[in-house]
């Protein structure tokens, strides 16, 4: 713990982002930065909709595919924490110049690849250097602003990380319907070339620390490594596989767990650790994570079930879904600016307590979904949901980086960012496999309804029957057409039912999770100076 301090505070010196700056520049920097990160988080959904083409068309098998999204996270999560490490050794400046500029080289790679192996290798680099995108742009911007602006940025930031994985699978179906799926990836190369172009541009705004790069800690690196990167493994594929059941899940689980052992002991031991824990130590920082862990599971666990209930359910085309869904979208941005106002205007804690009473109110809302639920029906659940998103983001956020000193602020806007996809990755995880379970209770649940009463059950049986038989070539093949139809009635009833209990359950969890809004530091986010970029 005292090697680590030491670390700590010798990294520390004097790197004060953005001294000197005129305005204009900070914001030019800001703006660019945050395309950068845009294009890091649309990439991670955009392949969902696409991905029998691109599994047609690298001819993978079905088993395999999953892999694009899977590989992509695993790299992401590792670099989240690791970026703060590496931003202080080059300077975030080139660091996310790097970054951007292997995102372009690896999204021109993915567009050209010629096979699933060489798919998932630049996967893997577009989400490793996309992962550093992500939390260097929250830091800077805490940073560069004060007061006002900093809530706007951060309901800028808000914006972006939410809409972002919401727009990528409708975005990613179009352009596969529109032109091809290798476009998903080729869109990319301008905006990506640019944002690189304009960072150098722009010149410099913090300072290297070079002297860091020989003293990293390899060992607490490759834990982090094993250990993030193991975890999100389990977290995407268990609940394809019966989590514990299969011998690989199994294994990977416990390869991760020695790699928490050997991180976390050089979390508090290491000369040089490359992931610093020093921001839990200040007031309310941990409950500032627990509630962004939180806001991770909400937003990424509906993002997730209301696209698949309007495939599964309602038989949707991904155009149409991309519809729905935009409406959270809209109303997500048109709440930006009074989520913003409001954070400068009263205890942050109060704000986060609107938006987690927001996102359980439309979680309950969306609890009585019906099978014959569409647009309409989700249209002011979504608003509710889109008005509450950014009331917990922007408090959330701020309450753990509001008045850090700035050699404090990167590894808490990585560690903020990583209790937030670890909440999301965890969230889905869980309601995929509640999916199942409740599916699978419904299903025995409706069986028995049915068996209590066959009678009924056969007449209606024989009545759906009579009406096939109209339109079919031979009569003897109504019943079997008949008893086809009712199953799917059944399985579809079962599937909503299942979904009912799913949105209930993320709603009792935005409830309890108002236990942890007094423990963080209250007050608005206009500037204390007696703490910051001191």
């Amino acid at each position: 713990m005292v090697a680590s301090a030491a670390a700590s505070s010798g990294r520390e010196v004097g790197v004060v982002a953005g001294a000197g700056l005129s305005e204009r520049r900070r914001m030019a920097i800001f703006f660019v930065m945050a395309v950068g990160q845009f294009m890091a988080l649309l990439d991670i959904q955009i392949v969902a909709s696409s991905m029998n083409a691109i599994q047609a068309g690298l001819s993978a098998a079905a088993d395999e595919i999953d892999w694009l999204q899977t590989a992509y996270l695993m790299a992401e999560i590792v670099m989240i924490p690791l970026s703060a490490y590496l931003a202080q050794a080059l300077s975030t400046r080139w660091m996310f110049v790097a970054s951007a500029g292997l995102f372009t080289v690896a999204s021109l790679m993915c567009g050209l690849a010629w096979d699933l192996q060489s798919m998932l290798l630049f996967r893997v680099v577009q989400g490793f250097v996309g992962g550093a995108m992500i939390p260097l742009v929250f830091a800077t911007g805490f940073s560069f602003f004060d007061g006002p602006r900093r809530a706007m940025v951060t309901s800028v930031l808000g914006v972006i990380s939410t809409l972002s994985p919401a727009l990528g699978p409708a975005v990613g179906g179009w352009i596969t319907d529109t032109e091809s799926w290798r476009w998903l990836f080729l869109i990319n190369v301008v905006p990506g070339a640019l944002v690189t172009a304009g960072l150098v541009w722009l010149g410099p705004f913090d300072r290297a620390q070079p002297s860091l790069l020989p003293r990293i800690d390899w060992v607490h690196a490759a834990s982090l490594a094993v250990f993030l990167g193991g975890l999100q493994y389990v977290l995407e594929e268990g609940p394809r596989h019966q989590w514990f059941a299969d011998a690989t899940i199994a294994s990977v689980a416990w390869i991760a767990a020695v790699g928490a052992v050997v991180f976390f002991e050089r979390c508090f031991f290491s000369h040089s650790p490359v992931v610093s824990l020093a921001p839990f130590r200040r007031k309310g920082f941990w409950a500032a994570g627990v509630l962004s862990f939180v806001t991770g599971v909400g937003l990424y666990t509906i993002t997730y079930l209301t696209p698949v209930f309007l495939a599964r359910v309602r038989d949707f085309p991904s155009h149409s879904i991309g519809l729905t869904t935009f409406v959270a979208g809209v109303f997500m941005t048109a709440s930006a600016p009074v989520a913003a106002w409001t954070a400068t205007k009263i205890d942050m804690r109060i704000c986060m307590a609107i938006g987690l009473v927001l996102y359980a109110l439309s979680f309950w809302m969306i609890s009585a979904v019906g099978s014959d639920w569409g647009f309409w029906q989700l249209f002011w659940i979504q608003a509710v949901r889109g008005a509450g998103v950014l009331f917990c983001m922007v408090p959330s956020v701020s309450m753990a980086l509001n008045n850090l000193p700035d050699a404090e602020l990167k590894p808490a806007s990585g560690l903020i960012n990583l209790m937030r996809n670890l909440g999301g990755a965890l969230g889905i995880a869980l309601v995929n496999t509640g999916l199942q379970r409740y599916f699978a209770w419904h299903v025995q649940q409706l069986a028995q309804s049915l068996g209590r009463a066959p009678q009924d059950a056969m007449a209606a049986v024989a009545g759906l029957a009579q009406r096939l038989a109209i339109d079919m070539p031979s009569p003897d093949q109504a019943p079997m057409a008949a008893r086809a139809a009712i199953g799917q009635m059944v399985a579809r009833e079962a599937l909503t039912g299942a979904f009912q209990d799913v949105f209930r359950l993320c709603a009792w969890v935005f409830i309890a999770a108002l236990a942890a809004v007094p423990f963080c530091r209250g007050g608005s986010m206009m500037p204390d100076e007696t703490q910051h970029h001191h």
